[in-house]
């Protein structure tokens, strides 16, 4: 199957690249955005920048809770260095951390983010780390300066930061608006790609009313029903329909592979049963117009072939056969009469050799051309008498009318024959015998064959008529040079 490219990305092929590489940025951008909050966290570990940048798209800002907690921590470790482990200040700060570990358990500020889990792997790490079997024993120990003078205080605090502290920079808090919904400005970073798309829409939708006035414009939008979704504020996924479809028609992305085995998937899903019903329908209505009588009408009386649509009212048959003839005596015969002579004269010479009077006649004194030239003449007569004959009967009105009449006389004592009623019972039952065998046969050899072989070889014939094809335009070049 051709490739179907619009008049409007013939006539304008850059400007319709730039298009498509705009709207393939646009549906990049798309995906990133649905799939930001679920890559958030992978953002954050590897490139921090993206998610300052992307975080107040999406109305993302820090939990203040949890910010709060991961300040005390900084605030500790910052005490620790200047008043060392066992000091007053130290002990009240550690009886803070312990508080608000306590009230994040409580209040489980992750939830606001969907980020429970979150909070459940912080609880798991804590509770291997400190032999607890509780979350909130297991922060009450952390937070003990007994736990971290055993353990060794920057050896826990290094814990805490490489393990504990990225888990808990994760969560955040999204604004909600008056509608109850997630604040989300994605659709203003949109909204200059849609202004894009929609001026490009109405220019086609002008162009292609200006190539065909007779249609209307809703017509016209119709035509570019795909590139609708480029304007849908929901739903933006289903871009990825007319973004393929633009990078297709601009030759910016091969789908051929891709259509063709798709094509090749739905044709075979149901060529088998359509080919079976047409074979079989197309074989019943003959059964039943056998059946009617209908075939000993058609054939005998061709003036009554209904519903049989004819185009005059000629027997083309009798047409075409009067035709033939004429052409073949008047046209065709005289060219290849010398052809003719020759054949008889070969013919004629070698049925008179088998002659022993003949042979012997070739030995008589004056008489040795005789025999050549009387069998040259006689053959050349016997095809122009020959000839004459043909034309005589072919031009004789008579001979004419008595072949008509032959003719129509042996037609109309077949047709009564035919028409008797052991005799119409018996062809009839025949022919639909031989319809059915043929219909069983039909659907045999289908299923034998494969609906699938039928299309590889369909396929090997439209390689070979397209390498026909290159070899034939290049030989047209090489001559033209």
């Amino acid at each position: 199957m051709a490739k179907y490219t619009p008049h409007f990305e013939r006539q304008h092929l850059c400007r319709e690249r730039l298009i498509a590489i705009i709207a393939l940025i646009n549906l990049v951008l798309v995906f990133f955005n649905a799939s930001y909050l679920y890559a958030r966290d992978f953002y954050l570990q590897t490139i921090p920048g993206l998610t300052r940048f992307y975080d107040p798209i999406k109305g993302i800002k820090p939990h203040p809770e949890t910010v709060n907690y991961l300040k005390q921590v900084e605030a500790l470790e910052a005490q620790v260095v200047a008043t060392g482990l066992q000091s007053p200040q130290v002990e009240n700060q550690l009886a803070q951390m312990r508080q608000s570990s306590l009230q994040i358990i409580e209040d489980n500020p992750f939830a606001v983010g969907n980020k429970s889990k979150i909070l459940e792997k912080v609880k798991e790490e804590l509770r291997q780390r400190t032999d607890e079997n509780f979350a909130r024993d297991a922060f009450t120990t952390f937070w003990s300066s007994a736990y971290l003078q055993s353990r060794g205080w920057q050896q826990e605090i290094n814990f805490w930061n490489s393990q504990i502290r990225p888990l808990i920079q994760t969560n955040f808090y999204r604004d909600i608006n008056r509608f109850g919904k997630f604040v989300d400005y994605f659709w203003l970073l949109d909204l200059s790609f849609v202004i894009v798309f929609a001026l490009d829409l109405l220019t086609r939708i002008h162009f292609i009313k200006r190539r065909h006035p007779e249609i209307g414009w809703f017509r016209a939008l119709l035509r570019r029903w795909y590139d609708i979704f480029l304007l849908l504020p929901f739903w933006r996924w289903l871009r990825v329909i007319p973004v393929t479809i633009r990078l297709y028609q601009t030759d910016l992305l091969n789908l051929e592979p891709v259509r063709a085995e798709a094509q090749r998937d739905f044709v075979i899903s149901f060529a088998a049963e359509l080919t079976e019903m047409v074979g079989i329908q197309v074989i019943d209505q003959i059964q039943a117009s056998i059946q009617r009588g209908d075939v000993t009408t058609w054939l005998f009386h061709p003036e009554s072939r209904q519903p049989y649509v004819q185009v005059n009212n000629t027997n083309e048959v009798h047409a075409l056969t009067t035709r033939l003839v004429n052409v073949s005596v008047y046209d065709v015969l005289p060219k290849v009469q010398p052809d003719i002579e020759d054949l008889l004269h070969h013919s004629i010479t070698s049925t008179l050799n088998q002659l022993p009077a003949w042979q012997q006649l070739q030995y008589f004194p004056g008489l040795n051309n005789f025999p050549s030239q009387l069998t040259e003449n006689l053959s050349k007569s016997v095809s122009q008498i020959a000839y004459k004959n043909l034309i005589n009967v072919i031009e004789d009105p008579v001979l004419a009318e008595i072949t008509s009449r032959l003719g129509s006389n042996f037609r109309e004592a077949l047709e009564k024959e035919l028409q008797k009623k052991h005799n119409v019972q018996e062809i009839q039952t025949l022919l639909i015998d031989l319809l059915e065998e043929i219909k069983i046969n039909y659907v045999k050899g289908i299923q034998e064959v494969g609906i699938e072989q039928l299309i590889d070889e369909a396929e090997q014939l439209h390689y070979r008529i397209k390498s026909y094809s290159k070899i034939a335009s290049g030989s047209i070049v090489k001559k033209s040079n």
